[in-house]
């Protein structure tokens, strides 16, 4: 389908795919106010790769690549699971979400990714360079 400004929308199609829009989206300044309040509801997911995300990562995420969604370790179903890569332009979190929500795990996927979180120096949690070691260090911005 071929869009052009010439073409007149449908408004009721545009509200449509604007309601399922903002039902599975969240944006960085919005899931940073839900971190800080203490909303219990949500479990912040980053499907980058295991040294990406140990160099720095959204606060309280846990890290699941590609290739561990099968399992879906530390997933919750009676929370939202905030779902995030690295970028807009990454399709990693919507397939990730594709096949999450296929397991029955609420899902939503953080637009812009990781890029996006630090473009709005929004904290970032960093795992030290021996991570069998345990305990995260946390540096803001």
């Amino acid at each position: 389908m071929q869009t052009s400004i010439t073409q007149i929308q449908d408004p009721a199609r545009a509200r449509a795919y604007f309601e399922q829009k903002l039902a599975f989206t969240t944006g960085p300044v919005e899931l940073d106010r839900m971190i800080r309040s203490g909303d219990n509801h949500v479990m912040v997911v980053d499907v980058r790769e295991a040294e990406d995300y140990a160099k720095g990562h959204i606060p309280g995420a846990i890290n699941l690549p590609k290739g561990s969604w099968d399992k879906a370790n530390g997933l919750s179903k009676d929370k939202t699971n905030v779902v995030y890569c690295y970028s807009q332009v990454c399709h990693l979190a919507a397939n990730a979400c594709f096949v999450f929500a296929g397991k029955g795990f609420p899902v939503m996927e953080l637009e812009g990714g990781f890029d996006t979180w630090k473009h709005y120096d929004l904290d970032i949690e960093h795992e030290p360079v021996n991570r069998m070691k345990g305990t995260a260090t946390q540096q803001s911005r």
